[in-house]
């Protein structure tokens, strides 16, 4: 397996301001270059689902290791959540944008999260994810996660799992996986997230004419 799920059993749990945990090393750094040769070229920011934009195949794999019938168990287990009944939506991100990173507790179709970042050695102050106490301020945080290659970021969805980061422009690689309520819910984003996927796709088309005219 490209996964260490026994370095994700080994991590605690942090409880507050919301459960969730932190696991570097969840992917080896080795497979750094690997995982930046198979992922795919999004060249605009965005979440894409990865039937939109076809990975290599070892990023095909880390996607189906994290969606797995294993990875499940041991996150329900960490958690102390039912996650049987719950479809899971996998996106892929490859840019950041300047207006990405608001605080957000994430949608309430979301039972659980999962971040994997594939980044190289991150320096830039911005970009990097914050566990935040409230709603309210960037700077209230209890933990921050650079997200660099191979650092997986877990944690249970409810209305206080506030979480984001200070502005970052420029490429920041990352796989996210929710474990949603119901199919339905799943489906509709999904749909959303084509029909998104369509319209930039649409809007790339016009750019070069736009920048002759």
């Amino acid at each position: 397996m490209l996964i260490d799920l026994q370095a994700y059993r080994d991590t605690p749990l942090a409880t507050a301001p919301y459960p969730h945990l932190v696991v570097p090393g969840f992917v080896a750094r080795a497979l750094g270059g690997e995982v930046a040769r198979d992922f795919p070229r999004l060249d605009v920011g965005g979440l894409f689902l990865p039937e939109s934009s076809p990975p290599g195949p070892l990023v095909a794999q880390l996607i189906a290791e994290l969606e797995s019938d294993t990875m499940r168990l041991v996150v329900s287990e960490k958690l102390g959540i039912d996650l049987d009944n719950c479809p899971t939506l996998t996106t892929i991100r490859s840019r950041c944008q300047a207006r990405d990173g608001r605080i957000h507790p994430d949608a309430s179709f979301k039972v659980a999260t999962m971040l994997l970042y594939l980044n190289d050695a991150w320096m830039p102050d911005g970009g990097r994810l914050r566990v935040l106490n409230s709603g309210e301020d960037i700077e209230d945080y209890s933990a921050e996660v650079s997200p660099e290659f191979g650092t997986l970021v877990c944690f249970r969805v409810q209305p206080n799992s506030w979480h984001g980061h200070k502005p970052f422009v420029g490429p920041r690689r990352y796989i996210m996986l929710n474990y949603c309520r119901d199919a339905a819910l799943r489906d509709a984003e999904a749909k959303r997230h084509l029909m998104s996927t369509r319209i930039k796709k649409i809007r790339r088309f016009f750019q070069p004419a736009a920048r002759a005219a």
